[in-house]
């Protein structure tokens, strides 16, 4: 009895160090491209509008990954896909560092969301299931590390671009394959670990059509589409934007992404008891509506309110980890079907985004630059592309409080 005890808490500590580790390197991978863009964009001589499609064709190796993770997931086993998900990380890593061509990076960064895809699903769907006292605080305690990952990623990525090899400077395609190296290390607890089988939890199998017709499902989808466009929208635009519009250089730009991204770790790490104390959805609904009035704030004000994009790191944090929870808590014993479910049409969504984001800059910069010249029609651009970040904030704490209501009225709040 103590031996079987003694090996179930050490496999249990390999699945926590899986998901951690696992949701670091994921950070790390997600955020360094946020001093790389303005780079890939004067190496490739692109355009808002192309950088937009970039992010949005990206978003669509997520998209698929999502579609069928699941499916490997019951048919290989969660342990499988997550070293397959690791190594294809490592890989793309390789094929980004050999890119010498617009579309050639855009079919490497289409492989790396492939993976990332699958490791999200993955992540998400172990989490659920070994988080099952306290899944608010846990959860975000998991997404914590992805926060620590990313508010260090891009002055990392900043500091690697200018390191010299052997006479080589590493640049961004160097920066990329260090970076994505790294997802090595959480195969080493991967393969040392047991993960559980959900198929052996002897539970009837909710059908995808029961999802279809849950109101439910599809206010998550609405509130996590929303929540993660103004979330991921963030390291892809914020240094771009104060580079372009506050002619701040590549150092100050992203110390203030990596403040965004402090602010978001430090609420990850925080929240997490608050949520579990005040409930899911209350949490999201001002969390969210807190995002949203700071970056419209940070727009208003100008380059002296730069600080409330940072601050706004804070509100948008804890919602992915909290819908996540809210999912295991509803759907314990169909989690990876809700997630992958919820993730791939979030998937979707972020597509959308991210195409939409690069569309209103790169639209507005041209309505006014015929009459206002090219300098002040790029910074209204860039303020109207990010003020529809700012919107996807409030509109996730909207939709967040029609989820409230629908739960109240059925006593379902969780």
């Amino acid at each position: 009895m103590i031996t079987s005890s003694k090996a179930s808490k050490r496999n249990y500590i390999f699945q926590v160090l899986t998901v951690f580790i696992g949701f670091l390197v994921f950070g790390f991978s997600e955020n360094v491209k946020g001093p790389a863009i303005p780079r890939i964009q004067t190496n490739f001589g692109l355009d808002e509008m192309q950088i937009g499609t970039l992010l949005s064709l990206n978003s669509l190796g997520y998209l698929l990954a999502c579609s069928f993770t699941a499916i490997l997931v019951r048919k290989w086993g969660v342990k499988c896909v997550t070293l397959i998900s690791f190594g294809s990380m490592v890989a793309s890593g390789i094929f980004i560092f050999l890119s010498q061509s617009y579309p050639a990076l855009t079919g490497s960064y289409f492989f790396m969301y492939l993976g990332n895809g699958m490791l999200e699903i993955a992540l998400a769907v172990l989490g659920a299931q070994i988080f099952v006292k306290n899944t608010g605080t846990m959860m975000n305690l998991s997404h914590f590390f992805y926060g620590l990952s990313s508010t260090v990623a891009p002055m990392l990525a900043s500091g690697l671009m200018t390191v010299t090899l052997f006479g080589h400077t590493l640049d961004w395609r160097g920066m990329y394959l260090v970076v994505l190296s790294l997802c090595l290390i959480p195969m080493i607890p991967a393969l040392l670990g047991r993960f559980p089988d959900q198929n052996d939890s002897g539970e009837e199998r909710t059908p995808i059509k029961a999802f279809l017709r849950d109101p439910v499902m599809w206010l998550l989808v609405t509130i996590l589409s929303f929540g993660v466009v103004s979330e991921l929208a963030v390291g892809g635009w914020l240094v771009n934007f104060l580079e372009k519009a506050y002619h701040w250089d590549t150092t100050a730009a992203a110390g203030m992404l990596s403040g965004f991204f402090l602010c978001f770790t430090v609420a990850r790490l925080l929240v997490g008891p608050i949520v579990d104390r005040i409930g899911f959805t209350l949490s999201l609904i001002i969390l969210a509506a807190f995002t949203g009035v700071c970056t419209f704030a940070a727009i208003l004000i100008g380059e002296p309110g730069a600080v409330l994009f940072a601050i706004a790191g804070i509100g948008i944090a804890p919602v992915y980890p909290t819908i996540m929870a809210l999912i295991a808590k509803r759907y314990r014993s169909n989690s990876d079907t809700a997630i992958t479910f919820i993730v791939t049409l979030m998937g979707v969504g972020s597509v959308i985004g991210n195409y939409l984001i690069g569309a209103i800059t790169d639209g507005i910069k041209r309505l006014f630059m015929t009459s206002q010249g090219s300098e002040l029609g790029l910074l209204r651009g860039l303020q109207a592309g990010y003020s529809f970040i700012a919107l996807c904030a409030i509109i996730c704490s909207l939709a967040s409080l029609i989820l409230y209501r629908h739960l109240k009225r059925r006593n379902e709040l969780l």
